[in-house]
């Protein structure tokens, strides 16, 4: 699918749209994690607006793209694209952890049925996306949909993401993209002081896996990088994305502290002071 400087334009201003709900959604709520969602907006914007087979209005649509967070503490950034995408109204974000919320603090598919998995612990949800794929298999899908999974980095020191992944690369799931947030941190750090992760392509490649490494916030190799995986049939792909933790706003980014924390109402308006003025570059360059 041909991205067109227009459409790639769009995508950069849902995805600056996507980061200001997140801020909003955040400060509302007073807990829940700052960094990863924002330095992966690029990228859930240009998979829901661009590449994802799906239908808002009808999520249980059977020939729709499957998506499963992995990484479910970076809910933020799939509520915020979701509410932008259509599925539900934008102003239920800032319901997020609230009691009674659709928007739990992980995605959990009692409250909310549009989801196709529940979230939680670290490491799990390459395991549920790799069953899926070869459910859809087994059901004669001839791989027509594709099950995208969304993983951070840190959860590539679990031991049972290796096994998901000896399965998969075993299987030669084609219909199968795993998309790793390579930001370099983690709760307690940066992971290649608690755990060292390199050469994290070079693994994947020994479990028979396509690998492709990507800016992740460059909308044109996030696009191709998802077109790609389209013509690879004979192994899984797995998109290594490198992203900045706290995309968007330069008091956020780079610092793992805000990996488990959220801004405070003062550090809210710097940050949606700095996302719409960046906002406001996009359109800018657009009109030129």
């Amino acid at each position: 699918m041909h991205l067109t400087e227009e459409k790639k334009t769009m995508i950069e201003e849902k995805a600056n749209d996507i980061r200001l709900s997140i801020i909003d959604m955040l400060v509302a709520a007073g807990s829940g994690h700052t960094a990863g969602p924002l330095g992966m907006s690029d990228i859930f914007s240009t998979l829901y607006f661009h590449t994802l087979n799906h239908r808002p209005t009808e999520p249980t649509w059977p020939e729709r793209d499957m998506l499963v967070l992995s990484n479910g503490h970076i809910c933020p950034v799939l509520y915020s694209t979701m509410a932008h995408s259509g599925y539900f109204p934008v102003e239920e974000l800032k319901t997020l952890r609230k009691f009674g919320s659709r928007l739990q603090g992980h995605p959990h598919r009692e409250f909310l049925p549009m989801l196709e998995t529940s979230s939680g612990p670290l490491g799990s949800g390459l395991s549920q996306a790799v069953g899926m794929a070869i459910a859809d298999s087994m059901d004669a899908q001839d791989h027509k949909r594709r099950i995208y999974c969304m993983m951070s980095d840190g959860e590539q020191e679990e031991g049972q993401t290796w096994e998901a992944v000896m399965l998969g690369g075993k299987n030669k799931l084609h219909n199968l993209v795993a998309v790793v947030d390579r930001n370099n941190i983690q709760i307690d750090g940066y992971t290649e002081t608690i755990m060292p992760l390199e050469p994290l392509s070079d693994k994947w490649r020994a479990f028979n896996w396509h690998v492709i490494e990507i800016d992740g916030h460059n909308i044109e190799e996030i696009a191709d990088a998802f077109e790609m995986a389209k013509t690879i049939y004979e192994k899984p792909t797995v998109i290594i994305a490198h992203t900045i933790p706290g995309k968007g706003v330069k008091e956020f980014e780079q610092d793992y502290r805000w990996h488990g924390k959220p801004p405070t109402p003062v550090e809210a308006e710097m940050a949606i002071k700095e996302l719409r003025s960046l906002g406001g570059k996009i359109q800018g360059h657009h009109n030129d």
